[in-house]
């Protein structure tokens, strides 16, 4: 695609995304020119691996899929018909029925959660030792201990509730019942376990479980503390940029004791946010980026294992969530604006539309002077909520389209991009495009994100190394 090309389908798409934005700006110091403050009260692993090196068993993270294969049969285990019904060992390959997803109980503890999203269990007294994939929620019969071969840490052994190990007799005969202590291949109690890399996901559940009660609080504490600091909104302000997009998880609404595995003291970075902002003149997004129950299953919404579960069942608390915002901090002269989810995909857009209308009914509560921000689906087309918005007032519609991903960007925006190789020359002319094209909106735009490992991601490094001014 031609530059001239590109820039004219950006032009595009960006007004679409700003429309009513654009009609019903006032009273704040617009457009923006913001940056995302990912990674540092919602945990996204990829813009900082190292946050998870301490924890034990990393690759067995929750949601982390596995499959198992006995070393005596050369078969895989399945929970036939994907859930609902025994557990089996008679596959030669391994497909959904054969992988399993971990929720982590501890450092060696996990349930299996299988492609019907119901549990294996050890079957009651009554029925053997057999196992069963049809229990609906995980307790002490759902949770089997994975003990790991200490040369070959993919050699596995499975103890389960009883205290007894699994062992594969027959292709239709997997019982827990086994109490010797061989590794040989040969041992019926034995199983290759195969990670799925591609699986893992590192976000908010999994490094809070995955440290534990005793050491997690530390651990993000530490993090909250050092990631972003009063010098950062300095830096910025000095910068060119007068807005934060800051992500934040449902579960502040319960500070300091939300549920588990979540820690408490997001909030209070958040109000230190606030002064931060306030002090030098940026504005505040508050975005919430992790909604209850999933609403993309990926890590940055801090599923726990990659399913997504939010819809009509979870309006009620994601409003809840809202409303604690939007009352906390509708009297802050920093507050820009709420956003009522972010990238939602795969979730009904009806369902949508009804928690979009009483999370901006439960904001206008507070405030009528905050924009109210929707988050337009993912895997819809970006126009999609525009009819729907202009019954409201003071509402941006959110689309994210990343140039590493798509021909195509939109409001949320990086300086990651296709091409291999490029001049830093080259990457100077692409940013400037993009800031050409975001400063035609009236609203603003915002870079995901201010820092990150990979450096193209990071505005502070890119503004650092002269790839891109604000000012």
């Amino acid at each position: 695609m031609s530059n001239r090309l590109l820039y004219a389908n950006l032009v595009l798409a960006f007004y679409l995304s700003c429309y009513y934005a654009l009609a019903q700006t006032e009273n704040f110091n617009l457009p923006l020119k913001a940056v995302n403050l990912g990674n540092w009260l919602v945990i996204e692993g990829w813009m900082k691996p190292s946050l998870f090196d301490g924890i034990p068993n990393k690759d067995l993270l929750d949601g982390t899929q596995v499959q198992l294969m006995s070393t005596k049969l050369q078969k895989y285990l399945c929970a036939e018909n994907g859930g609902g019904s025994i557990v089996v060992a008679n596959r030669t390959r391994a497909s959904g029925w054969e992988t399993f997803r971990l929720w982590r109980v501890n450092e060696t503890a996990f349930n299996f959660r299988v492609s019907s999203k119901q549990f294996v269990r050890l079957a009651n007294q009554d029925e053997g030792n057999s196992l069963v994939a049809d229990s609906d929620s995980p307790s002490d019969r759902e949770t089997f201990e994975i003990v790991r071969n200490d040369d070959e840490p993919n050699r596995v052994r499975i103890r389960a509730p009883n205290g007894l190990f699994l062992q594969a007799t027959s292709e239709t005969v997997v019982l827990a019942d086994y109490e010797g202590s061989s590794w040989d291949d040969n041992d019926p109690s034995v199983f290759k376990m195969n990670v799925l890399t591609g699986s893992i996901i590192r976000g908010e559940y999994q490094i809070t479980n995955g440290y534990g009660p005793e050491k997690a609080p530390k651990i993000m504490q530490d993090h909250w503390n050092t990631y972003i600091t009063e010098d950062d909104f300095k830096f910025m302000s000095e910068n060119g940029l007068n807005g934060v997009r800051i992500p934040v998880g449902w579960w502040i609404a319960q500070d300091p004791t939300p549920p588990k595995p979540f820690v408490g003291g997001s909030l209070e970075m958040l109000d230190n946010a606030f002064t931060w902002a306030e002090k030098y003149g940026i504005k505040v997004i508050v975005d919430l980026h992790a909604a209850p129950g999933s609403q993309n299953g990926k890590p940055h919404s801090a599923s726990r294992d990659g399913y997504l579960e939010w819809g009509d069942s979870y309006i009620s608390e994601t409003v809840a969530a809202i409303d604690f915002l939007a009352e906390r901090y509708a009297n802050r002269s920093g507050l820009v604006a709420i956003e009522l989810m972010n990238e939602p995909q795969g979730v009904n857009l009806e369902s949508l539309k009804r928690y979009y209308q009483a999370g901006y009914d439960r904001v206008r509560k507070h405030t009528s002077s905050a924009y109210v921000i929707m988050s337009n689906p993912l895997d819809r087309e970006s126009k999609v909520l525009l009819s729907f918005a202009g019954a409201f007032s003071k509402v941006a519609i959110d689309v994210h389209y990343y140039n590493l991903f798509s021909d195509r960007q939109e409001r949320e925006w990086s300086g990651d991009w296709k091409v291999q190789g490029a001049s830093k020359e080259s990457q100077q002319k692409f940013m400037q495009a993009q800031l050409d094209v975001y400063s035609a909106a009236k609203f603003g735009s915002a870079y995901w994100a201010y820092k990150c490992d990979s450096n193209s991601w990071s505005i502070k490094w890119m503004i650092e190394n002269d790839y891109v001014k604000f000012s």
